[in-house]
């Protein structure tokens, strides 16, 4: 019996460390086809929280008329003073319930765990200045509608080909959830999501980034590739 108890305590204490260090291995591998080179004429960026990356994607004439569909549920899109918008994916109980770690519950984080819907998170910024939990990365006009579009596809639409709201689920008043494409668990995090969106963009990235260091590890590894 204590044999028993000594193997499921190592398997307790080994499998998450099994994870992370997979997590590190998939954030080192290559995937996809990078896109040809080009001169970068944009930025974007990717904003880093204790457990989650968001993408922040530059206010263009372009971006601002494909996410124009915001604006009915207070996100200020069209606002001449917003610059940037800031995009997440995640798990619809986790994501839509926990700003901060006083927020989690024992339901969210089963969810989040075992799987869940996925939803997707708009909110909305101006002037951005460096920070150290923020990275800039150059793009060309290709990858950031190539970017753009790989982030609409995340969004579930409905008959009237816009995304689906989730009304009165919000951080503030000027963010917004929607329903997501594709469903989270384990092996597909928030994190993940950003590796594939960027990837399907042209732009260099690991094939698997589960936790927010594997997106840093990814994110160092593949820069000088990057232009950054």
């Amino acid at each position: 019996m204590r044999r028993l108890a000594l193997r499921l305590f190592a398997a307790l204490v080994g499998l998450p460390i099994l994870y992370v260090l997979a997590g590190f291995a998939g954030a080192l591998i290559p995937s996809g086809i990078a896109a040809s080179v080009a001169v970068p004429t944009a930025r974007i960026g990717l904003a880093r929280g204790p457990i989650h990356y968001d993408i922040l994607l530059p206010l263009t004439p372009a971006i601002r008329d494909r996410f124009a569909f915001a604006e009915a549920l207070g996100v200020p899109v069209l606002h001449p003073d917003m610059q940037w918008l800031v995009v997440g994916w995640g798990a619809r109980s986790f994501y839509t319930t926990v700003g901060t770690y006083g927020d989690l519950n024992a339901g969210a984080v089963w969810h989040g765990l075992v799987g869940d819907t996925s939803v997707m998170h708009l909110g909305i910024a101006g002037p951005i200045g460096d920070h150290p939990q923020l990275t800039w990365l150059p793009v060309s006009e290709a990858q950031l509608t190539a970017l753009t579009g790989a982030v609409f596809a995340s969004f579930a639409t409905g008959s009237d080909g816009l995304p689906i709201p989730l009304r009165g689920i919000h951080f503030g008043p000027t963010d917004a959830f929607y329903v997501g494409n594709g469903r989270f668990h384990i092996g597909r995090t928030c994190n993940v999501w950003v590796g594939e969106v960027l990837r399907q963009a042209g732009i260099p990235f690991g094939i698997w980034t589960p936790t927010p260091q594997a997106v840093q590890l990814s994110l160092w590894w593949f820069r000088p590739a990057s232009g950054g």
